[in-house]
Formats: structure tokens, sequence, C-alpha cells
């Protein structure tokens, strides 16, 4: 466990938003990258800012850090506006994904790097730059220089230069991009452990869904310059609120089609290539939170969700036939692609329990519960 450097920190007070982005828009020669950006970010929180590449999140982060001026709208730090405030005056730090180290500087000449601009005391640099270093662990490696560590290293080292000056806000862009795939697990327990013990408010930028849903308190996921939702992981992941969230957070199967049957209890899309699928009322998302019949929807089924039957098994509804097209060991699962009777493909992740793993080309059912079927009543794909 990391062991908490005194005076790190900042101190918050209880119940404060540290950032508001209040209907914000930033437009390049004509193109909006960002499109009305609305959220708050709490005290404390680790906040992610999730979506594919281009889709504004990089630019959302820079107009934080005052990088960016926004074309409209409005940037708040700890309720102070931020609209006259350049980035060098704002109370927040920013780690890059290439961690931007001085390579002429040791480890412990680049964390103090700040600190002396600030023109702090020889005696309270030194302290100060201590503390960092015991926070990521690199005390032994103080008077190294960014060539002679690992790009983990590197990594704790662009960290704890960007916490030694006490922001309120440190704002993370891609910071783990550059590391294999090993190192990026420790890496982000470490991120997590210094979060919890330092109560930073943590502002991440990433593309990598699952490094999202490790360690945010709430993801905001965008797409084309909006945000298509803010929640929890767990909110994100069962209960999206769109087809592009479902299908961006982890894999789904995406099924379109339109309402048969109606009641208070059960929903019954037909899609369009003639399946019959059952859906509990209460897994309806979307904008709106109600579908009637006849109305469009998309129906999305989480490959973990599904089960395979090499025999008809004995249920009565969302079972169909198929045959499999290929299977793939991956260690702690095993992934399934599958062709059904009607022409869908689907996925299927099922646990390994190291039985015998049926061939390609085999026939095989499919079926899954009606409360593990989401319809999204959102515009058709």
């Amino acid at each position: 466990m990391i062991q908490t450097a005194p005076n790190i920190g900042t101190t918050l007070t209880k119940n404060q938003n540290d950032v508001e982005m209040r209907k914000v828009f930033k437009v390049f020669e004509g193109h909006t990258a960002v499109r009305g950006v609305d959220f708050n970010i709490r005290q404390g929180e680790f906040f992610s800012i999730l979506g594919p590449s281009g889709c504004g999140k990089t630019t959302t982060l820079r107009l934080i850090a005052g990088f960016e001026t926004p074309s409209a709208g409005e940037i708040i730090i700890r309720g102070q506006s931020m609209s006259q405030t350049p980035a060098y005056r704002r109370p927040v730090n920013t780690v890059f994904q290439s961690y931007a180290l001085f390579n002429h500087l040791s480890v412990k000449d680049n964390i103090a790097f700040g600190l002396r601009i600030k023109r702090l005391g020889k005696t309270e640099t030194e302290e100060k730059v201590a503390q960092a270093l015991q926070l990521v662990k690199m005390e032994k490696f103080a008077h190294r220089y960014p060539n002679q560590i690992s790009g983990g290293q590197q990594q704790r080292v662009a960290l704890a230069r960007a916490l030694v000056n006490r922001p309120a806000v440190l704002l993370l862009d891609e910071p783990l991009g550059a590391l294999d795939f090993k190192l990026r697990k420790e890496m982000q327990m470490e991120l997590s452990n210094i979060h919890r013990d330092l109560g930073v408010t943590f502002v991440m930028v990433t593309h990598d869904q699952e490094e999202a849903m490790s360690m945010s308190d709430r993801i905001a996921v965008m797409h084309e310059g909006r945000i298509e939702q803010i929640g929890s992981p767990q909110e994100i992941y069962e209960r999206p609120e769109s087809p592009f969230v479902a299908n961006f957070i982890g894999d789904t199967n995406l099924f379109q089609g339109r309402v048969e049957y109606n009641s208070d209890s059960t929903v019954v899309v037909k899609t369009d290539s003639g399946l019959k699928i059952s859906i509990e009322q209460s897994k309806v998302r979307g904008k709106t939170g109600e579908i009637y019949g006849g109305a469009s929807v998309v129906l999305s089924i989480r490959p973990e969700k599904v089960n395979l039957s090499l025999y008809s098994p004995d249920v009565s509804e969302n079972c169909f036939e198929g045959r499999l097209t290929n299977v793939m060991y991956m260690g702690t699962h095993v992934h399934y692609q599958l062709n059904l009777s009607s022409g869908d493909q689907m996925m299927v992740r099922q646990p390994n329990t190291e039985g015998t793993l049926p061939n390609q080309d085999t026939p095989i059912y499919v079926y899954w519960s009606k409360q593990n079927c989401l319809a999204l009543s959102e515009p058709r794909l």
C-alpha cells in the first residue's frame, strides 16, 4: 500500500464541485469539437472522460487546463470562473501521455522544477520533493535521469511532479497509454491508491474502456463532441442509455427491431431478421424511458449473459438455434462467435471451466433471460 505523504494534497470544502463545465463549445476553423458539454466534477472524485479518437475528450481536458479557450460557455474551478485565468494561474496540473520530463534533469530536479519556478525556499522545496518521492515510491531513484529509469518509473515521476504543486485538480491525458499491458495494470492500481490516499480530484481522459471502468468513480462517455451519458462504471455498463454507449463500453450484441407487444411486465420485439425477443419492462432504457407498440428500438445483450447448449434447452423465450463459427480460448474465459439460423451473428463469453470445447461448425443453441436484455429507445443505427 502506498503511504500517504503529508501536505501533498489540498484541503477540500465539503460538498464542493471542483470543476463545472457549463454548456461549453469549442470551434476550430468551422469544426465544432465540443458541443455544449455540461457537467460537474465533485471534490475528491476520480472522473474519467471516455470516448473514441476524435470525440472531443482531449479538447475538453485542454479547456479545463486553460490550453484552449471556449468558443462559448463557462468553466468554473473551485467556485471561480476561469474565463480570464491563463493556464499557469489555474489550480490544476496536467500529466501527459509522453510524461514531458526534462532529460537533462535528475528525477529529484524534475519534481522540484515547479517549486523552484514559484521561488520556494530551499528547505521547503527539499521537504516537498522528499514527500512526493515517498508518495510514488521513487526515493531510491532520486538522482537518476529519465533515460536511466523505466517507463513506469517515468510515469511515477510525472505524477510526483504534478502533485508536488498541490493542485486542486490533477488532469491526466491518456496517462498510461505508453505502457505495456502488464505495467499498465500495475499503474492503474497505483493511481487508484494515490487518488484514494490524497483525496485530490482526478480528471482522466482515455479511450480505454477497461481503464476507465477500473479506476473511476464516474465516467462521462463522449461521442462526436457531446456527452452521451454520465454515471458510475456499473451504471454505464449495466444501464447504457444509447446504442453507442452499449456498444462502446465492453462488447454487446445489438439487434434492431420494432415493438410487437407491450405489457406492464414484458416487451416483445420483432427484430429486422424475424427473431422475437422478450425483454423485462424495467429493462427499457433511453431518453424517454418509455416505448410503445410499433416503436423502433435497439436491443443489447451482453455476451457474458448468454447461455450455450448443445441440446435444445427447456426454455420458452429468447432461445435460438445457430452454428459456431469461431471458438477462441482466452485463458480466463472462452469467446464464441456463431451465426443464428436467422442470419444474425452473436458473441458469447463463457467462463473457463476446463471442459472440452466444442468444435467450429457445431450446431448449438443460445438462450438468455428477459432480465438480461436491454431495449434502447433511440433512433435506429
